[in-house]
C-alpha cells in the first residue's frame, strides 16, 4: 500500500479514525481535532511536515503549551492526541517508527469533585411544583440526571423507548458507544411522566422524532440548554451546580449509603475503577469529618 502524502488530508484521516475506528465521542473528537490542527501549524511555520514526526518536535511543542499556561490535563489530552496521531501516520507508512509511545503525559492532579450533600440535594427536588412545559422539562433534568448519574449528553441522547417503566430503568449509550441500563427511582419517573404527558406534547413539532427531551422549538433537546436547564432550576433553590456536579452527586450520595465501588463504577459508565475511586475520596472525607466530632479519642 502507498502511504499517503503526509501533508494532505491529515485531519480528515484522523477525524474518521477517531470516530469511526476507535469510537470516540464527539466531544473528544473535537478536542484532538484542535490539538492535531495546532501541532500540523507548529510543524509547518517551523518547516516540517508529519512524516518528520519524532519526539523532540512533540516535546518541543508540548513545551510551547506549558510555558503559555496550559494546564496540566490540556497537556495531557494533547499526549493522547497525539499517540492517536503517530499511531495512525505508522500504520499508514507515513511515519517509519512510531514515537507516541515514547511521550509521557504529566501526572494529574485530580481534585475532588463539588458535590451537594443529601439535604441540599432534597432541596433542590422537593417543593417545586413545575407548571409550564419548560419548568416540566427541567424539572424532569434535574432529577434525571440526579437519579440516575448520566452524563448530560447522554441524557440528551435518550429516547422515548430507552425508559423501561416496566423494570424502572433507562438504557444509556455511553462513550465508545457502550450501552449500560441504569435504575431510575419514583421521583425521577414522576417528573418524566408528568413531562411526557403535559410538557412534551406543548413543545412537540415535526423535529421531535422519538426524542424524550425537546427544546424550545421542538427538536432534541441540545447539551448546552439543558445544562441552562440545570443551573436555572437549581439557582431558584439558592444553590449553583452543574449536570456534572448532580452526577458527582449521585455517586457519591451511593457510596455514602453503602454501595460498592464496582457497582457505582457500572452505574456511572467507567471503563476502569481508577475513574470511580475519586468518590471514595469524598466519602473518606466526609467520614474523617464525622469521626473528629463524635470520636472520644479523635
Amino acid at each position: 500500500m502507498t502511504a499517503p502524502e503526509p501533508s494532505v488530508g491529515v485531519l480528515e484521516r484522523f477525524a474518521a479514525h477517531l470516530s469511526s475506528e476507535l469510537g470516540r465521542s464527539p466531544h473528544t473528537v473535537r478536542g484532538y481535532l484542535a490539538d492535531v490542527r495546532s501541532l500540523l501549524r507548529d510543524l509547518d511555520s517551523r518547516g516540517h511536515t508529519p512524516a518528520d514526526l519524532d519526539v523532540p518536535l512533540i516535546r518541543a511543542w508540548l513545551s510551547r503549551a506549558r510555558s503559555t499556561g496550559a494546564s496540566r490535563s490540556t497537556v495531557a489530552r494533547r499526549v493522547a492526541a497525539v499517540r492517536a496521531l503517530t499511531r495512525l501516520l505508522h500504520r499508514e507508512g507515513v511515519l517509519a517508527t512510531d514515537p507516541g509511545p515514547r511521550l509521557s503525559a504529566p501526572s494529574q492532579q485530580r481534585s475532588l469533585p463539588a458535590v451537594l450533600d443529601e439535604e441540599q440535594a432534597a432541596a433542590a427536588l422537593e417543593g417545586f411544583v413545575p407548571q409550564t412545559p419548560v419548568e416540566l422539562r427541567r424539572h424532569a433534568v434535574v432529577e434525571l440526571l440526579y437519579a440516575t448519574g448520566i452524563r448530560v449528553a447522554e441524557l440528551c441522547a435518550l429516547d422515548l423507548d430507552d425508559l423501561d417503566r416496566s423494570r424502572n430503568t433507562v438504557r444509556v449509550l455511553g462513550k465508545g458507544d457502550k450501552e449500560r441500563t441504569v435504575p431510575v427511582g419514583a421521583p425521577a419517573l414522576d417528573a418524566l411522566d408528568a413531562w411526557t404527558a403535559r410538557g412534551r406534547p406543548e413543545l412537540a413539532a415535526g423535529a421531535s422524532g422519538a426524542a424524550l427531551l425537546l427544546g424550545a422549538r421542538g427538536a432534541r433537546l441540545g447539551v448546552r440548554q439543558a445544562r441552562e436547564d440545570v443551573h436555572a432550576h437549581l439557582r431558584a433553590a439558592g444553590l449553583d451546580s452543574a449536570p456534572h456536579g448532580l452526577r458527582h452527586s449521585a455517586a457519591t450520595h451511593l457510596l455514602n449509603g453503602g454501595a460498592d465501588l464496582r457497582s457505582v463504577q457500572e452505574f456511572l459508565g467507567h471503563s476502569s475503577p481508577r475513574s470511580t475511586q475519586i468518590y471514595t475520596h469524598v466519602s473518606v472525607d466526609r467520614l474523617r469529618s464525622a469521626y473528629q466530632q463524635a470520636h472520644p479519642r479523635a
